[in-house]
């Protein structure tokens, strides 16, 4: 297979995994302040390759139809989305020592602070509040899930060829 053509195809299988999950599991886990996004746990894969950051992008712009605050979050939760995965990208390719310990916690910031003000701006929800919520439930997602996902890729030589 030609690697754009494979490149093409993991990132829709990425936007595809992301998407179902997140919409499978709608509410109240995945739409509210504090929401728990378990597809977000794959924000940790442009850590071993950059095809996974338009994949995410795309899923995420897919799940957000389905969000109650509508084209704001379409637009604005899709991009905290694709910031965060730029920056998980940026930190595998980094010579930081600790950087797999790092890399989830780009999604936990970036979502924490447009999340957090998307809601506040379209629901009147408390600021601090909901940032923090939203903040707490990435964490949970980010680091109880993904962080697991990438130490799992990190030992798994056939996983690594995927990506």
């Amino acid at each position: 297979m030609k690697k754009n053509t494979r490149n093409l195809t993991v990132a829709a299988i990425i936007a595809a995994i992301y998407a179902v999950v997140t919409m499978f599991l709608t509410y109240p886990m995945s739409y509210q302040a504090s929401q728990f996004r378990v597809a977000e746990a794959l924000t940790i894969l442009p850590f071993f390759t950059p095809t996974a950051i338009p994949g995410l992008f795309l899923g995420c712009v897919i799940a957000n139809i389905l969000s109650p605050v509508g084209p704001l979050d379409i637009v604005f939760g899709s991009l905290a989305t694709l910031i965060a995965t730029m920056l998980t990208y940026s930190i595998g390719k980094s010579n930081l020592k600790y950087k797999k310990f790092i890399a989830p916690f780009p999604p936990v910031i970036i979502n924490a602070i447009i999340v957090g003000l998307l809601l506040h701006y379209t629901l009147q929800w408390p600021l601090l509040i909901t940032m923090l919520q939203v903040g707490f439930g990435e964490l949970i997602c980010c680091y109880g899930l993904g962080l697991p996902l990438l130490l799992m890729i990190e030992k798994n030589k056939e996983l690594q060829k995927f990506f």
